[in-house]
Protein backbone atom coordinates (compact mmCIF):
# COMPACT_ATOMS: atom_id res chain seq x y z
CA UNK A 1 0.00 0.00 0.00
CA UNK A 2 1.53 3.56 -0.69
CA UNK A 3 1.97 5.91 1.41
CA UNK A 4 -1.22 8.64 2.03
CA UNK A 5 -0.14 12.20 2.27
CA UNK A 6 -3.19 14.67 3.54
CA UNK A 7 -3.79 18.48 3.94
CA UNK A 8 -6.17 19.80 5.51
CA UNK A 9 -8.58 23.01 5.33
CA UNK A 10 -6.76 25.17 7.60
CA UNK A 11 -8.82 26.71 10.41
CA UNK A 12 -6.66 29.27 11.84
CA UNK A 13 -8.63 33.38 12.13
CA UNK A 14 -7.70 34.67 8.69
CA UNK A 15 -5.38 31.91 7.47
CA UNK A 16 -5.96 31.13 3.90
CA UNK A 17 -2.77 29.13 2.95
CA UNK A 18 -2.62 25.85 2.35
CA UNK A 19 0.38 22.83 2.98
CA UNK A 20 -0.40 21.07 -0.01
CA UNK A 21 -0.33 22.80 -3.39
CA UNK A 22 -0.88 21.67 -6.71
CA UNK A 23 2.52 21.25 -7.74
CA UNK A 24 3.67 20.20 -4.94
CA UNK A 25 0.77 17.22 -4.81
CA UNK A 26 2.03 16.21 -8.44
CA UNK A 27 5.26 15.53 -7.23
CA UNK A 28 4.20 13.45 -3.98
CA UNK A 29 2.34 11.28 -6.75
CA UNK A 30 5.92 11.48 -8.79
CA UNK A 31 7.34 9.68 -5.36
CA UNK A 32 4.37 7.21 -5.58
CA UNK A 33 3.01 8.71 -2.87
CA UNK A 34 -1.47 8.94 -3.00
CA UNK A 35 -2.40 12.40 -2.03
CA UNK A 36 -5.99 13.36 -0.23
CA UNK A 37 -7.01 16.45 0.82
CA UNK A 38 -10.17 17.82 2.35
CA UNK A 39 -12.33 19.51 -0.10
CA UNK A 40 -11.96 23.01 -0.55
CA UNK A 41 -8.87 22.55 1.78
CA UNK A 42 -6.90 25.11 -1.06
CA UNK A 43 -9.55 27.05 -1.91
CA UNK A 44 -8.53 30.18 0.05
CA UNK A 45 -5.14 30.03 -1.48
CA UNK A 46 -6.21 30.07 -4.97
CA UNK A 47 -6.17 26.96 -5.69
CA UNK A 48 -9.43 25.44 -6.22
CA UNK A 49 -9.94 21.35 -6.25
CA UNK A 50 -10.33 21.47 -10.41
CA UNK A 51 -6.49 22.80 -10.11
CA UNK A 52 -5.01 19.25 -8.73
CA UNK A 53 -4.68 16.71 -10.37
CA UNK A 54 -4.70 13.00 -9.91
CA UNK A 55 -5.70 13.80 -6.01
CA UNK A 56 -8.22 12.26 -3.62
CA UNK A 57 -10.88 14.57 -2.02
CA UNK A 58 -12.71 13.99 1.47
CA UNK A 59 -14.40 15.32 4.39
CA UNK A 60 -12.12 15.89 7.16
CA UNK A 61 -13.11 12.51 8.97
CA UNK A 62 -12.41 10.70 6.57
CA UNK A 63 -8.83 12.57 5.58
CA UNK A 64 -7.97 12.01 9.10
CA UNK A 65 -9.04 8.00 9.02
CA UNK A 66 -6.82 7.36 5.87
CA UNK A 67 -3.05 9.39 6.30
CA UNK A 68 -0.11 8.67 7.12
CA UNK A 69 1.71 11.28 6.69
CA UNK A 70 -0.53 15.15 7.31
CA UNK A 71 0.91 18.75 6.74
CA UNK A 72 0.14 21.32 7.88
CA UNK A 73 0.42 25.31 7.95
CA UNK A 74 -0.44 25.95 11.53
CA UNK A 75 -1.69 23.58 13.99
CA UNK A 76 -4.74 22.59 13.54
CA UNK A 77 -8.65 22.27 15.90
CA UNK A 78 -7.16 20.64 19.28
CA UNK A 79 -9.36 17.86 18.29
CA UNK A 80 -7.99 16.88 14.93
CA UNK A 81 -4.98 14.85 16.16
CA UNK A 82 -7.14 12.85 18.64
CA UNK A 83 -9.02 11.96 15.30
CA UNK A 84 -6.05 11.39 13.14
CA UNK A 85 -5.39 7.67 13.11
CA UNK A 86 -2.84 6.07 15.70
CA UNK A 87 0.67 6.27 14.90
CA UNK A 88 0.29 8.67 12.35
CA UNK A 89 2.86 11.43 11.27
CA UNK A 90 2.15 15.32 11.09
CA UNK A 91 4.84 17.83 9.72
CA UNK A 92 4.12 21.53 9.80
CA UNK A 93 4.66 24.61 12.03
CA UNK A 94 3.12 22.96 15.42
CA UNK A 95 4.33 25.85 18.07
CA UNK A 96 5.04 23.10 20.40
CA UNK A 97 6.02 25.88 23.30
CA UNK A 98 3.38 26.45 25.95
CA UNK A 99 0.86 23.89 23.61
CA UNK A 100 1.01 21.31 26.42
CA UNK A 101 -2.10 20.18 25.97
CA UNK A 102 -2.06 19.78 22.43
CA UNK A 103 1.43 18.61 22.72
CA UNK A 104 -0.23 15.38 24.80
CA UNK A 105 -2.47 14.43 22.04
CA UNK A 106 0.58 13.83 20.28
CA UNK A 107 2.04 11.68 22.46
CA UNK A 108 -1.17 10.08 23.45
CA UNK A 109 -2.05 8.78 19.71
CA UNK A 110 1.41 7.95 19.66
CA UNK A 111 1.95 10.22 16.73
CA UNK A 112 5.10 11.14 15.46
CA UNK A 113 5.18 14.93 14.90
CA UNK A 114 7.72 17.41 13.28
CA UNK A 115 8.03 21.13 14.12
CA UNK A 116 9.68 22.99 11.24
CA UNK A 117 10.12 25.76 13.43
CA UNK A 118 12.70 23.84 14.76
CA UNK A 119 15.08 23.31 12.27
CA UNK A 120 18.61 24.04 12.71
CA UNK A 121 19.71 27.32 10.34
CA UNK A 122 21.81 25.32 8.37
CA UNK A 123 22.90 25.34 4.75
CA UNK A 124 21.30 22.00 4.01
CA UNK A 125 17.86 22.83 5.63
CA UNK A 126 17.50 26.14 3.52
CA UNK A 127 15.03 24.61 1.14
CA UNK A 128 12.87 23.65 3.97
CA UNK A 129 12.98 26.49 6.18
CA UNK A 130 9.24 27.72 6.65
CA UNK A 131 10.67 30.46 8.84
CA UNK A 132 12.32 31.64 6.05
CA UNK A 133 10.11 31.52 3.12
CA UNK A 134 7.20 32.95 5.37
CA UNK A 135 8.78 35.52 6.62
CA UNK A 136 10.13 36.69 3.35
CA UNK A 137 6.00 37.29 2.43
CA UNK A 138 5.90 38.64 5.86
CA UNK A 139 8.30 41.30 5.49
CA UNK A 140 7.07 42.26 1.93
CA UNK A 141 3.41 42.99 3.30
CA UNK A 142 4.80 44.52 6.20
CA UNK A 143 6.28 47.32 4.18
CA UNK A 144 3.45 47.45 1.97
CA UNK A 145 1.46 47.94 5.14
CA UNK A 146 3.48 51.03 6.02
CA UNK A 147 3.44 52.54 2.74
CA UNK A 148 -0.93 52.35 3.26
CA UNK A 149 -0.94 53.91 6.61
CA UNK A 150 1.76 56.43 6.51
CA UNK A 151 0.46 60.16 5.66
CA UNK A 152 3.48 60.58 3.54
CA UNK A 153 4.36 59.72 -0.19
CA UNK A 154 7.60 57.40 -0.01
CA UNK A 155 9.24 58.51 -3.00
CA UNK A 156 10.39 61.79 -3.83
CA UNK A 157 7.99 63.23 -6.16
CA UNK A 158 8.85 66.63 -8.51
CA UNK A 159 5.39 68.06 -9.11
CA UNK A 160 3.86 71.89 -9.95
CA UNK A 161 2.90 71.95 -6.75
CA UNK A 162 6.37 71.69 -5.05
CA UNK A 163 8.74 68.66 -4.57
CA UNK A 164 7.69 65.90 -2.10
CA UNK A 165 11.01 64.95 -0.16
CA UNK A 166 11.58 61.14 0.27
CA UNK A 167 9.87 59.32 3.46
CA UNK A 168 12.77 57.99 5.68
CA UNK A 169 12.11 54.46 6.90
CA UNK A 170 14.24 52.20 9.34
CA UNK A 171 13.63 48.36 9.39
CA UNK A 172 14.83 47.04 12.64
CA UNK A 173 16.32 43.41 12.48
CA UNK A 174 18.14 42.12 9.22
CA UNK A 175 17.11 38.67 8.99
CA UNK A 176 14.86 37.48 6.31
CA UNK A 177 11.81 39.75 7.02
CA UNK A 178 14.30 42.80 7.13
CA UNK A 179 15.94 42.40 4.31
CA UNK A 180 12.80 41.57 2.65
CA UNK A 181 11.13 44.37 4.30
CA UNK A 182 14.20 46.54 3.20
CA UNK A 183 14.34 45.67 -0.04
CA UNK A 184 10.37 46.54 -0.64
CA UNK A 185 11.06 50.59 0.91
CA UNK A 186 13.93 50.73 -2.01
CA UNK A 187 11.81 49.95 -4.20
CA UNK A 188 8.49 52.08 -2.67
CA UNK A 189 11.41 55.06 -3.21
CA UNK A 190 11.82 55.88 0.59
CA UNK A 191 14.90 56.96 1.76
CA UNK A 192 15.76 53.20 3.81
CA UNK A 193 18.40 52.18 6.54
CA UNK A 194 18.49 49.10 8.36
CA UNK A 195 19.75 48.25 11.91
CA UNK A 196 20.53 45.15 13.61
CA UNK A 197 22.83 43.88 16.54
CA UNK A 198 24.55 41.29 14.65
CA UNK A 199 27.59 43.41 12.67
CA UNK A 200 27.22 40.70 10.28
CA UNK A 201 24.10 42.19 8.63
CA UNK A 202 25.83 45.18 7.51
CA UNK A 203 26.64 43.88 4.08
CA UNK A 204 23.20 42.52 3.47
CA UNK A 205 22.08 45.82 4.26
CA UNK A 206 24.00 47.75 1.82
CA UNK A 207 23.90 45.49 -0.60
CA UNK A 208 19.98 46.46 -0.81
CA UNK A 209 21.06 49.87 -1.18
CA UNK A 210 20.50 50.62 2.14
CA UNK A 211 22.81 52.34 4.87
CA UNK A 212 23.60 50.35 8.04
CA UNK A 213 22.75 52.44 11.19
CA UNK A 214 25.25 51.59 13.34
CA UNK A 215 24.39 52.21 16.96
CA UNK A 216 27.89 50.63 18.72
CA UNK A 217 26.68 47.86 19.70
CA UNK A 218 26.84 44.22 18.51
CA UNK A 219 25.22 41.06 19.85
CA UNK A 220 26.52 38.10 17.30
CA UNK A 221 24.85 35.27 18.97
CA UNK A 222 24.63 31.65 17.13
CA UNK A 223 22.46 30.16 14.94
CA UNK A 224 21.52 32.76 13.29
CA UNK A 225 20.11 34.88 15.93
CA UNK A 226 21.20 37.56 17.80
CA UNK A 227 22.61 36.83 21.97
CA UNK A 228 20.69 38.93 24.46
CA UNK A 229 22.24 42.20 25.48
CA UNK A 230 23.33 42.89 28.79
CA UNK A 231 21.65 45.48 30.80
CA UNK A 232 24.93 48.33 29.60
CA UNK A 233 24.20 47.15 26.22
CA UNK A 234 20.45 47.56 25.58
CA UNK A 235 20.93 50.51 27.46
CA UNK A 236 23.48 52.11 24.93
CA UNK A 237 21.57 50.82 21.99
CA UNK A 238 18.08 52.83 23.86
CA UNK A 239 19.89 55.89 24.19
CA UNK A 240 21.60 56.10 20.23
CA UNK A 241 18.24 54.64 18.67
CA UNK A 242 16.10 57.20 20.56
CA UNK A 243 17.95 60.39 18.92
CA UNK A 244 17.03 58.66 16.08
CA UNK A 245 13.92 58.17 15.83
CA UNK A 246 13.05 61.69 15.76
CA UNK A 247 13.86 62.19 12.26
CA UNK A 248 12.15 59.08 10.85
CA UNK A 249 8.63 58.70 9.18
CA UNK A 250 9.06 55.55 9.46
CA UNK A 251 9.85 52.19 11.66
CA UNK A 252 9.55 48.93 10.50
CA UNK A 253 10.71 46.24 13.43
CA UNK A 254 10.60 42.47 12.68
CA UNK A 255 13.38 40.92 15.79
CA UNK A 256 12.08 37.76 16.93
CA UNK A 257 13.28 34.43 18.04
CA UNK A 258 10.95 30.99 17.38
CA UNK A 259 9.72 30.24 21.50
CA UNK A 260 10.57 32.97 22.81
CA UNK A 261 9.25 36.63 23.34
CA UNK A 262 10.07 39.27 21.28
CA UNK A 263 12.92 41.44 22.43
CA UNK A 264 11.53 44.85 23.75
CA UNK A 265 13.33 47.39 21.70
CA UNK A 266 11.39 50.50 21.59
CA UNK A 267 10.19 51.77 25.08
CA UNK A 268 6.81 54.26 25.28
CA UNK A 269 9.73 56.58 26.14
CA UNK A 270 11.43 56.65 22.62
CA UNK A 271 8.06 56.50 20.98
CA UNK A 272 6.92 59.86 23.05
CA UNK A 273 10.01 61.56 21.23
CA UNK A 274 9.12 60.55 17.57
CA UNK A 275 7.45 63.12 15.85
CA UNK A 276 4.25 63.75 14.92
CA UNK A 277 2.20 61.41 12.77
CA UNK A 278 5.79 58.84 12.28
CA UNK A 279 4.45 55.11 12.30
CA UNK A 280 5.96 51.82 13.33
CA UNK A 281 4.74 48.34 11.98
CA UNK A 282 6.01 45.81 14.46
CA UNK A 283 6.07 42.22 12.47
CA UNK A 284 6.83 41.25 16.31
CA UNK A 285 3.41 41.28 16.96
CA UNK A 286 2.52 37.90 17.30
CA UNK A 287 5.20 37.06 19.85
CA UNK A 288 4.28 40.15 22.24
CA UNK A 289 6.31 42.70 19.95
CA UNK A 290 9.40 44.97 19.67
CA UNK A 291 7.28 47.91 21.07
CA UNK A 292 6.03 48.42 24.68
CA UNK A 293 3.19 49.71 23.05
CA UNK A 294 2.07 46.93 20.87
CA UNK A 295 -1.40 45.70 20.84
CA UNK A 296 -1.28 41.95 19.04
CA UNK A 297 -3.60 42.88 15.93
CA UNK A 298 -4.45 46.44 17.20
CA UNK A 299 -3.34 49.83 15.64
CA UNK A 300 -2.56 52.08 18.65
CA UNK A 301 -1.87 55.88 18.36
CA UNK A 302 0.78 57.12 21.14
CA UNK A 303 1.57 60.78 21.09
CA UNK A 304 0.34 61.53 17.87
CA UNK A 305 2.74 58.38 16.71
CA UNK A 306 0.85 55.18 15.57
CA UNK A 307 1.74 51.90 16.52
CA UNK A 308 0.45 48.77 14.42
CA UNK A 309 0.54 45.09 15.44
CA UNK A 310 -0.43 43.09 12.67
CA UNK A 311 -0.80 39.41 12.69
CA UNK A 312 0.52 36.27 10.43
CA UNK A 313 1.27 38.51 7.28
CA UNK A 314 2.06 35.75 5.02
CA UNK A 315 -1.75 34.33 5.16
CA UNK A 316 -2.42 38.05 3.42
CA UNK A 317 -0.26 36.63 -0.13
CA UNK A 318 -1.75 32.95 0.24
CA UNK A 319 -0.77 32.01 -2.86
CA UNK A 320 2.85 32.33 -3.27
CA UNK A 321 3.13 31.75 0.38
CA UNK A 322 1.24 28.47 -0.04
CA UNK A 323 3.85 27.49 -2.81
CA UNK A 324 7.12 28.42 -1.14
CA UNK A 325 5.42 26.71 2.23
CA UNK A 326 4.24 23.43 0.51
CA UNK A 327 7.95 23.48 -1.05
CA UNK A 328 9.42 23.41 1.88
CA UNK A 329 6.82 20.59 3.03
CA UNK A 330 8.04 18.13 0.45
CA UNK A 331 11.52 19.06 0.56
CA UNK A 332 11.28 18.36 4.41
CA UNK A 333 9.07 15.04 3.43
CA UNK A 334 11.58 13.60 1.55
CA UNK A 335 13.65 12.77 4.30
CA UNK A 336 10.83 10.44 5.83
CA UNK A 337 10.47 8.23 2.81
CA UNK A 338 12.70 5.82 1.85
CA UNK A 339 11.90 2.67 -0.11
CA UNK A 340 7.92 3.79 -0.30
CA UNK A 341 7.38 3.79 3.39
CA UNK A 342 8.22 6.40 6.53
CA UNK A 343 11.23 5.70 7.25
CA UNK A 344 12.78 8.52 9.57
CA UNK A 345 16.30 8.76 9.98
CA UNK A 346 16.76 9.67 13.40
CA UNK A 347 20.22 10.00 12.85
CA UNK A 348 20.15 13.22 10.60
CA UNK A 349 20.78 15.91 12.21
CA UNK A 350 17.37 18.02 10.62
CA UNK A 351 14.94 14.88 11.25
CA UNK A 352 16.06 14.54 14.94
CA UNK A 353 15.90 18.08 16.17
CA UNK A 354 12.49 18.88 14.60
CA UNK A 355 11.38 15.80 16.34
CA UNK A 356 8.66 16.88 18.75
CA UNK A 357 7.34 13.34 19.48
CA UNK A 358 7.68 9.79 18.66
CA UNK A 359 6.77 6.80 19.86
CA UNK A 360 4.10 8.03 22.78
CA UNK A 361 7.05 10.22 24.56
CA UNK A 362 7.46 14.42 23.74
CA UNK A 363 10.64 15.02 23.56
CA UNK A 364 13.33 17.08 25.27
CA UNK A 365 12.50 20.59 25.03
CA UNK A 366 9.02 20.54 24.23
Amino acid sequence: MSITVSALRETAVGERRVAITPEVAKKFRSKGLRVLLEHDAGTAAGFPDGSYADVAFATADQVLAETDLLACVLPPDDDVFGRLREGGTVIGQLRPHGAGARMEVLAQRKLTAFSLELLPRTTRAQAMDVLSSQAAVAGYRAMLIAAENAPKFFPMLTTAAGTIRPSRVLVIGAGVAGLQAIATARRLGAQIEGYDVRPETREQVESLGAKFLDVGVSAAGSGGYARELTVEERAAQQQALAEHLKVLDVVVTTAAVPGRAAPKILTAAMVQGMKPGALVVDLAAESGGNCELTRPGERVEHAGVVILGPLNLAAGAPLHASEMYARNIYNFAELLVRDGALQPDFNDELVAKSCVARNGELLAGV
